[in-house]
Parts: C-alpha cells; structure tokens; sequence
C-alpha cells in the first residue's frame, strides 16, 4: 500500500478515493457541553415561556361567521400579556446565554 492509503493514528480517515479527512478532535475527547446543566435549564424555562405566549395569542374564531366581535380578536390577552409573555421568555434567554 502506499503512504496516502495507510491509515494514521492522528485521527485522519482515508477515504476510498486515496485522500484524507480529519475526524473532529471533540469526538475523541469527550462530549464537552459549552454550558452547565443550570443554564441548559433556565434556556429551556425561556422557550417554555415563548411556547405560552404563542398559545395566549392564538385562537380568535368568531361564533358566527357573518358576525363580527373586535372584542374576540383584540382583547387584552393577545395584544398586550402574550407580547408581553414572548418578550419576557426572549429577554430570559439573552440574559442567561449572556451570563457567566
């Protein structure tokens, strides 16, 4: 076999076509995880905080369909806590990516 097909014990991988790939050094390593297990925590508490601010924006179907309600579309719930909600679950992921 020549020099550019044997296998190294770097960490390269030799492909069917005689060149050569390096394999991530993360893998031989260990898993490493850029935060702690808290942060992954409160990160996951912001998007839970997203996910209900959708779910207090949506809905509004009207009762009926020649009826029309600006009560059911605008009322305070969808214009002003779920914005409010959103925004509250970003603001905690910017802070807590942002921390340390």
């Amino acid at each position: 076999m020549s020099k550019s097909r044997q296998k190294s014990t770097t960490g390269s991988k030799t492909t069917s076509k005689g060149s050569t790939t390096r394999r991530s050094s993360a893998s031989s390593e260990g898993n490493e995880l850029l935060f702690g297990k808290e942060t992954y925590l409160w990160i996951l508490g912001g998007f839970v905080l997203v996910l209900v601010g959708l779910a207090l924006m949506s809905g509004g179907k009207m009762p009926d369909l020649n009826t029309w309600d600006d009560s059911i579309i605008y009322s305070f719930r969808r214009t002003v806590l779920a914005p409010i909600v959103i925004l509250a679950g970003l603001g905690l992921e910017i802070y807590v990516i942002f921390r340390k």
